[in-house]
């Protein structure tokens, strides 16, 4: 049962619930008729999950390493981690997928960390080029690696569902740091663990 006192960020639930009702009657409806009449609550329930990356630390979850690891200094690669955001020019669903990888150097984390670091940052209203790059600079500062590459894809819903309404158009979006910036073979090689195909 949601606390109808319940505040967050200095805005009480109430408000939010009234904010929603406000943006019903502005589209045409009527937020009394039966249909409506719970959705304002739904509607806040589903932004406290949507953006819930902003009541956590992304660094918290990288702060604990493994170094019992037997020397491996290769590359870790986590790839096709799902994720769903929401556009802050438009408030509209981005859904995608992240490919983040690192060179170790000395440390090693989970890899569970590294999903939950991407998202939270997608929990959180966004632009791709933004988010891309919060994640590498969160994993460098962090684990402090050889190198970062973080590549994202993703479908924008304000493109597809509004404006220009184009289908099947996704946007990609990569960081790279350190060795996967400064090293062409390292770059590629990454790049080539993110081919399905193989090639």
């Amino acid at each position: 049962m949601a606390d109808p006192e319940e505040q967050r960020n200095g805005v009480g639930r109430r408000q939010a619930e009234e904010a929603v009702r406000t943006l019903l009657r502005w589209a045409g409806d009527d937020p009394a008729r039966e249909g409506l009449l719970d959705t304002p609550k739904r509607v806040v329930d589903a932004y406290g999950d949507w953006f819930s990356g902003y009541a956590s630390e992304p660094r918290e979850y990288l702060e604990r390493t493994f170094e019992e690891v037997a020397g491996y200094d290769e590359m870790i690669v986590l790839r096709d981690i799902e994720f769903e955001s929401h556009c802050e020019h438009h408030m509209a669903p981005i859904i995608g997928k992240a490919h983040v990888g690192y060179l170790p150097d000395g440390k090693v984390v989970g890899i569970s960390k590294l999903a939950r670091v991407v998202d939270t940052y997608a929990r959180r209203f966004q632009v791709q080029e933004k988010m891309t790059a919060q994640i590498a600079h969160c994993i460098q500062h962090v684990l402090a690696p050889r190198g970062v590459g973080v590549v994202i894809e993703a479908s924008h819903e304000c493109m597809t569902t509004r404006g220009i309404h184009k289908r099947g158009v996704s946007m990609v979006t990569s960081k790279m740091l350190g060795g996967f910036r400064d090293d062409a073979r390292t770059r590629a090689e990454f790049l080539r663990f993110l081919d399905k195909t193989g090639r």
